[in-house]
């Protein structure tokens, strides 16, 4: 296999705040290392990914779902010979911004935030890991690599309007160290992309689980049901959850071998030489195969239909809404009741409430609730 080592990002160009080098470990070791050692990381043990983390202890949280992302995110950048610690770095970090109750969460404070600059977890991930975070003598935050910090700003793709950059960060707080229109490292495409594998497959298997579909419906994809033909025979007599893990672990490998190929085609394509090749392509080099973008889209078309725009999952996200825009009234009104009254000299309280509301987790934003009815 062709060695891609040259094309990885290996080398730092620092921190916003100069920090002299550790002798154990690289700079991409440190960051994961904070991130893990983050209160913000421990939190999204008990915050949702579809199902509130009230509803059962075999459902995925935020944070298996951020392990089970690293764990795909290694094993790609491992067999191209580039930098599986940035990729485990950005995948264990790209969630720390959610709110309590999932990306319903996030509708519902966005909207109480709407005439003061907004909220999206992506960039919010950033405030906390550059102001929110206070563990260290010399700085705020956890002064984390600038490559790092690039990632997990575009790990999406580029930004090219900064609007709520600015108001959720401020675009003077990177130091004119990042370049927004730029693609990121193929280190950050590949956790975008290991995102999107972890939770179309780990998705699937909680909807089974939770009954809102069966593996009868899952198999009219023709995907599954080429992978669910050549173990009928194998798993007969056995139970349907082996089967079914069986299916997933075979769908994640499939997406898993797709993309490392696919992409070592982009690589030829592009003529991917250096970083700057990276940095000023036309396009994510980290991709799907037209064949696996399509049975994508029809995973998350059938995920939408079936589980997320299920009954059930609906009136809990609404809940969810509710209890969010509820606790943001509350806190508004009455601030001093519930936060350090000294951070209130900022001129943006509201800023200030999102922070603390995003940070809740489930039952902690479930409990103030109730108990201020």
């Amino acid at each position: 296999m062709k060695i891609y080592s040259k094309i990885g990002l290996f080398k730092t160009k620092g921190r916003l705040l100069k920090e002299p080098l550790n002798k154990y470990r690289s700079p991409f070791q440190r960051d994961r290392d904070r991130i893990v050692h983050s209160a913000a990381f421990r939190r999204l043990k008990h915050k949702t990914q579809v199902f509130v983390n009230t509803d059962g202890d075999h459902y995925r949280t935020r944070i298996t779902h951020s392990l089970e992302v690293a764990q795909i995110a290694r094993s790609i950048t491992r067999y191209l010979n580039l930098n599986d610690d940035l990729a485990e770095t950005l995948s264990l970090a790209h969630d720390l911004g959610h709110t309590p109750f999932g990306h319903a969460g996030e509708e519902s404070l966005n909207d109480c935030m709407i005439d003061h600059g907004g909220f999206d977890h992506n960039l919010q991930t950033l405030r906390i890991i550059m102001f929110l975070e206070n563990k260290y003598l010399k700085f705020k935050g956890l002064n984390l690599s600038v490559e790092t910090l690039d990632g997990l700003l575009k790990h999406n793709g580029p930004i090219y309007n900064l609007t709520k950059v600015n108001n959720l960060i401020g675009v003077k707080n990177f130091k004119g160290k990042i370049n927004f229109s730029k693609y990121p490292s193929l280190e950050a495409q590949i956790a975008g992309k290991s995102d999107d594998i972890a939770y179309n497959n780990h998705d699937i298997q909680d909807g089974i689980r939770a009954k809102l579909f069966t593996l009868k419906d899952l198999i009219e994809i023709d995907f599954f049901k080429h992978i669910y033909k050549s173990y009928q025979k194998k798993i007969k007599g056995k139970n349907q959850e082996i089967l079914i893990y069986q299916i997933i672990r075979d769908s994640i490998d499939l997406m898993v071998k797709d993309l490392i190929s696919n992409t070592i085609k982009n690589i030829k394509h592009y003529k991917i030489k250096n970083l700057n090749n990276i940095y000023n392509s036309s396009n994510n080099v980290v991709s799907f195969s037209d064949e696996f973008n399509n049975i994508e889209y029809e995973i998350k078309s059938f995920l939408k239909f079936k589980m997320y725009n299920n009954e059930t999952v609906l009136i809990k996200n609404n809940k969810g809404k509710k209890i969010i825009k509820a606790l943001f009234k509350l806190i508004s009104k009455k601030p001093n009741k519930f936060l350090n009254k000294n951070k209130f000299k900022s001129k943006n309280k509201f800023r200030i409430i999102a922070d603390f509301i995003s940070g809740m987790t489930d039952r902690y934003a479930i409990n103030l609730y109730n108990n201020n009815k």
